[in-house]
């Protein structure tokens, strides 16, 4: 009898078909949709969009090859996708792309709710004015501290206050919106006894049991 380790080395196993490894980004090959009123400018190093609420630019990689296959439709790929830099930076430079053409035709927004007992906050002119940076306005914030809580508002941000609870925030690029809302949340982040917090959009958190002795 031929021990199952020596049948395995023995046997040779053919196919008739070539064997293919071929590296693809399905986030980097989806086309990109530019609506009529963006202007898209291409330099050697960065990619500029252009729209109704400002223009902000994307840097590009030398690699990076961009096509216009249809009249408002821009597709990206790269020179060598088995390469892991530059399959890795094909899906990260689509999604800057079209971070930059929604923020510049919509923008973003994002919800900031406050959760718990007491806790409040109001929209008030800052005493410091545009200085540092800011837009002349500062969150008052009431979060179980012993204190308030004032975050100034930078001028790249719109802030609102539609309910003592819940703040909105608005900006054209995300990733500054993104920093915004966690600095906002750092003052009290959710905690998973009791769930308060502050939770930003549909943020949500496992409840732990309390252990009892």
């Amino acid at each position: 009898m031929i021990p199952r380790a020596a049948l395995s080395k023995s046997l040779r196993y053919f196919s008739s078909s070539a064997r293919t490894c071929v590296h693809i980004s399905h986030i980097g090959k989806t086309p990109i949709p530019i609506p009529p009123n963006v202007t898209i400018t291409q330099s050697q190093t960065s990619l500029e969009v252009k729209g109704p609420l400002g223009s902000t630019s994307v840097p590009l990689e030398s690699y990076m090859k961009l096509a216009y296959p249809q009249e408002n439709v821009l597709t990206i790929a790269v020179e060598d996708a088995e390469v892991k830099k530059q399959r890795s930076m094909w899906g990260l430079t689509r999604t800057l792309i079209n971070n930059a053409v929604v923020g510049m035709t919509e923008g973003f927004t994002v919800p900031i709710y406050l959760v718990g007992v007491g806790y409040r906050a109001a929209l008030e002119d800052d005493p410091r004015g545009t200085t540092n940076g800011g837009n002349g306005q500062r969150l008052n914030m009431k979060l179980g501290h012993s204190h308030n809580v004032y975050v100034p508002i930078p001028a790249h941000i719109k802030a609102n206050v539609p309910s003592p609870t819940k703040i909105t925030l608005f900006c054209t690029d995300k990733h500054l919106l993104g920093l915004f809302a966690a600095r906002i949340r750092k003052w009290r982040p959710p905690e998973p006894y009791k769930g308060k917090g502050v939770f930003i959009g549909d943020e949500q958190i496992r409840i732990k049991s309390v252990k009892k002795k």
